[in-house]
């Protein structure tokens, strides 16, 4: 029996949680935030010019789901004008090293997946 399915027998959800949860890390920003906020706290704006092509929308609904689910902390100052600071969690902060390990399996296996991805498309039809 795979770890997947025994963490899915115990849990008794048929995946949902696992799936909730690699949904939340593995969107199109999230670890690019984590990433930026792995350098320390950061203020919005800051956090913003960090990350190339993120709207300030997408960074606030992401922002505002990493806090819900405790992988950011997310600090207000009471001056004028508002400051807002950003960082990561201990819980964030544990997503590192698995994305630092996914990113270099990437890096380790590109050519391999562009030469299957080349070979698939130019195979006949």
């Amino acid at each position: 029996m795979s770890q997947y399915e025994h963490t899915c027998m115990i849990r008794g959800d048929g995946g949902r949680t696992i799936r909730a949860v690699l949904d939340r890390i593995c969107d199109k920003w999230t670890l690019l935030i984590v990433a930026t906020l792995d350098q320390g706290r950061l203020r919005f704006t800051d956090l913003h010019r960090q990350i190339p092509g993120i709207s300030q929308r997408m960074l606030t609904l992401t922002l505002r789901n990493l806090e819900r689910d405790g992988l950011v902390s997310r600090t207000a100052y009471a001056e004028v004008p508002p400051r807002v600071e950003y960082a990561l969690t201990p819980t964030g902060r544990s997503l590192i090293p698995p994305a630092l390990a996914l990113a270099g399996w990437a890096i380790e296996h590109i050519a391999e997946i562009e030469a299957s991805r080349a070979a698939y498309t130019d195979r006949p039809k």
